[in-house]
């Protein structure tokens, strides 16, 4: 009799396929989220990797990836649905001469229908005839009153358009929000999810996701590249870089034909563009360099 086939291996092994390295406590969190058709709240540090979740789940399951990119001021009009004003105006326009004989709540009904609805992506997610990835991106970059229209999709997996009446999602989508932490999260929100925190990846995590992505990079240039990131990490950086930058400065290294960081300091300078994203840290690694190469050459 053969063992039987554990979901979280099958599932840590689909997510290596897309390139994307998994933790035990991220693959059973998302293992979870399937089981009890809950949304999942990732929260972690900008660049450390948590919108690609979404996207290798979309692309196991070989689903749509809709995604909502939250920001100040987000409200209904965005997130949920509009109507198309113009082509409503245009028909009731159209309609004009016969207006005065028309039944006037039967042209209402017909400039709300859903051929002038708008659908936006939660809607979207909602209405679609087959299962579908929802990424609400950075929500905390949103405001308190948007987290309240989330309330309602994220209970029932329904949403109310007045004119037309309630939806109901035929498949419940998979949901992952993600959260740099710019704004607490309402309790209200959290209840309604499962939640997991992505931190910056140790240094073997880290060579296993750079041989995932870039399996083209040798094996000294890939741990040279971890280990000199690993190391800024623990420097008093403004903005500390995540596995996002470790990989574009992977991919810039090889695009420039280098592959060895010994003793080749202008590599590196020349390239900290893909590391550092404030001149105050740029400043701050370059005198750091400078201090350490007079320390060395000093008597």
């Amino acid at each position: 009799m053969t063992d039987p086939i554990d979901p979280q291996v099958t599932l840590r092994d689909q997510l290596r396929e897309t390139g994307y390295i998994a933790d035990p406590a991220l693959v059973s969190s998302l293992h979870l989220m399937r089981v009890l058709e809950k949304p999942l709240l990732i929260e972690g540090e900008a660049g450390v990797g948590k919108t690609d979740v979404a996207k290798s789940l979309a692309a196991i399951h070989h689903a749509p990836l809709l995604r909502l990119q939250c920001y100040e001021g987000l409200d209904a009009h965005h997130a949920l649905y509009d109507w198309d004003y113009k082509r409503q105006l245009l028909a009731i326009q159209l309609a004009g001469k016969q207006l005065s004989n028309s039944n006037s709540a039967e042209l209402k009904s017909a400039v709300y229908s859903d051929e002038y609805l708008l659908q936006r992506p939660l809607l979207a997610a909602i209405r679609s005839p087959e299962p579908v990835v929802l990424l609400i991106d950075e929500v905390d970059r949103a405001d308190e009153e948007f987290e309240a229209l989330l309330l309602e999709v994220l209970s029932d997996f329904q949403i109310s358009v007045p004119e037309l009446g309630t939806y109901t999602a035929i498949h419940r989508p998979l949901v992952v929000l993600t959260s740099n932490g710019v704004r607490e999260i309402s309790d209200a929100l959290r209840r309604r999810c499962l939640y997991h925190y992505v931190d910056y990846p140790s240094a073997a995590a880290e060579l296993n996701i750079v041989k995932a992505r870039l399996p083209e990079l040798s094996q000294a240039l890939a741990h040279q590249v971890v280990n000199y990131v690993q190391t800024l990490r623990q420097s008093q950086l403004r903005k500390t870089p995540g596995v996002a930058e470790t990989l574009d400065w992977a991919a810039a290294l090889i695009g420039l034909g280098i592959n060895d960081l010994t003793d080749n300091s202008d590599a590196i300078e020349n390239t900290l563009t893909c590391l550092l994203k404030t001149r105050e840290d740029r400043d701050f690694v370059l005198r750091t360099k400078n201090n350490t190469q007079n320390d060395a050459n000093s008597p």
